[in-house]
């Protein structure tokens, strides 16, 4: 089932976040399919623990990319 699933992209991988603190500093981690709620957090490549409560490196972060439709259009036509 996982397979028909990930055929169709439905089974979409969980994805790292990390909740900053106004400074900059990393407060928490989560992993999930969808960004958490809030503008405090931010998607990073990887979780490393010794990040806590430290100023999250601007290299961890994944640069946001605007929202993409999963409407293909067909090309040709």
């Amino acid at each position: 089932m996982n397979r028909f699933l990930s055929l169709l992209g439905l089974n979409r991988p969980n994805r790292c976040f990390a909740r900053l603190d106004p400074t900059g500093r990393c407060q928490a981690f989560k992993q999930c399919k969808q960004p958490p709620v809030g503008d405090s957090w931010v998607e990073i490549e990887e979780i490393r623990l010794n990040w806590l409560h430290q100023v999250l490196p601007a290299s961890a972060r994944i640069a946001s990319s605007a929202p993409r439709s999963a409407v293909q259009p067909l090309l040709g036509l």
